[in-house]
């Protein structure tokens, strides 16, 4: 195809004829004069609405309704209470980390997959286990100055058995748990 364009611009300057560019050549695509400018790659088929981000960025969910009125308190309740509590119970193991909401970092972490607590317990996923994880988590979240925290359990766990025994544990040791059930 380049030979082709390229024979067809040698032969245009060879017989003196002013040289037109390569998009207004008739016979380069399917014998149809393009006359509009395209790029190589379609750009403006990658582009979003408002050409601002490329397609493979996934796009923010737009409100309906703009003016939308945003309480005080849930602009706020990041700032007010900062430490979220999350737990996770899986048959092999357990862990639980207090995380600062703002900037999304853990502040502190204990799991029964670790090298201290595995030698120390007999089952690793059961109430005993639970409670060690509560205790150790709160000596490190105490080392790194947090005494509160949030807990809203996910929609698909109860606050019961070994969940609550985790919290229990954390209260019990100098936590103070601010619990959010639906």
């Amino acid at each position: 195809m380049l030979r082709l364009a390229c024979r067809k611009l040698g032969a245009h300057m060879n017989s003196g004829v002013n040289i037109r560019p390569l998009s207004q050549i008739s016979g380069f695509h399917s014998s149809q004069t393009c006359l509009a400018p395209r790029s190589f790659f379609g750009v403006e088929d990658f582009l979003d609405d408002d050409n601002s981000r490329p397609y493979t960025y996934q796009k923010e969910k737009k409100s309906k309704n703009p003016n939308k009125h945003v309480s005080f308190k849930q602009r706020t309740v990041a700032y007010m209470e900062p430490f979220t509590l999350d737990v996770f119970i899986s048959k092999r193991f357990v862990s639980a980390s207090i995380t600062h909401r703002v900037t999304c970092k853990q502040v502190a972490v204990a799991g029964t997959n670790s090298k201290d607590i595995k030698a120390a317990l007999r089952s690793r996923s059961d109430i005993p286990a639970c409670l060690s994880v509560g205790r150790i988590l709160s000596d490190r979240a105490r080392e790194a100055d947090v005494y509160t925290a949030s807990y809203t359990p996910r929609e698909r766990d109860k606050f019961e058995g070994k969940i609550r025994a985790v919290v229990q544990s954390l209260i019990d040791n100098g936590i103070d748990i601010k619990i959010y059930l639906d």
